[in-house]
């Protein structure tokens, strides 16, 4: 006899669908909404039948139903991430440029404690290899800075850190073949 799931079932059921949506971020779109939707029709019916908890219990969990997803996708073993390559391709230039910001007010506040009243230009060479100059200009105490954009270097590590971090090599056909072929 089907039981009638209540709003505390339909909540259990949600809370296991997010978390495994949560850990299927590495898949389209499409797929991940689609196995959403599949788990969800699928633990309502089996709920319907068995009961919430034994439909829960069956399932084994959201990370194993995950990593099964993801193998079935990408194949068993290690695989490229999205997620990480988003959190550092965000996240590094905000640390990069809060730590480049604060360089540059230590040399300026250096600069105002030795005569706080300075008038004239001063040049600080910036952190080598990763910005450019800065140019500060001083009337009376009041500074106003000029360059310390990023070199094209501090380009080309933000985007080798982003491929590194998320593993994303893997992608390219021709490692996908590889991994295909020594797995056959």
């Amino acid at each position: 006899m089907p039981n009638k799931l209540s709003p505390i079932d339909h909540l259990r059921i949600e809370r296991l669908v997010w978390t495994l949506d949560q850990q299927l971020y590495d898949l389209p779109h499409r797929t991940r909404v689609a196995k959403r939707r599949e788990v969800r029709d699928n633990l309502r019916d089996a709920a319907r039948d068995v009961g919430v908890a034994e439909a829960l219990r069956r399932l084994g969990g959201s990370r194993r139903l995950a990593e099964e997803f993801l193998a079935a996708e990408y194949g068993p073993g290690p695989r490229h991430s999205w997620v990480a390559a988003g959190y550092f391709l965000s996240l590094v230039p905000m640390l990069l440029l809060y730590a480049l910001g604060e360089a540059e007010n230590a040399f300026e506040n250096g600069v105002l404690a030795h005569d706080p009243h300075v008038t004239g230009t001063f040049t600080w060479d910036g952190i080598a290899l990763l910005q450019h100059a800065v140019t500060f200009t001083f009337t009376d105490g009041h500074a106003e800075r000029v360059g310390g954009a990023w070199t094209p270097l501090t380009y080309v590590l933000w985007l080798a850190g982003t491929v590194l971090v998320g593993r994303l090599w893997r992608l390219l056909p021709w490692y996908r073949r590889r991994r295909e072929n020594v797995g056959a």
